[in-house]
């Protein structure tokens, strides 16, 4: 009988990344173009990696299964 692997999507393993504590990591979004509209505070805001939220964790859980 054969066991099959399953497979991590990467475009989920690419963007996020697992703190040691089990939270996910993710850059904020909004910062590659139209720039020149943004305030600098905004545009230094939009630098800082945030936590994504508890109840979403369950999407990323599915579709990397060897991470947890």
């Amino acid at each position: 009988m054969l066991n099959f692997k399953l497979k991590t999507v990467k475009s989920i393993s690419k963007r996020f990344k697992l703190t040691s504590k089990g939270k996910l990591l993710k850059h904020k979004s909004s910062r590659s173009h139209l720039l020149n509209k943004k305030t600098s505070n905004r545009k230094r805001q939009l630098r800082k990696v945030s936590i994504v939220n508890i109840r979403d964790r369950q999407n990323f859980i599915n579709g990397m299964p060897y991470l947890y």
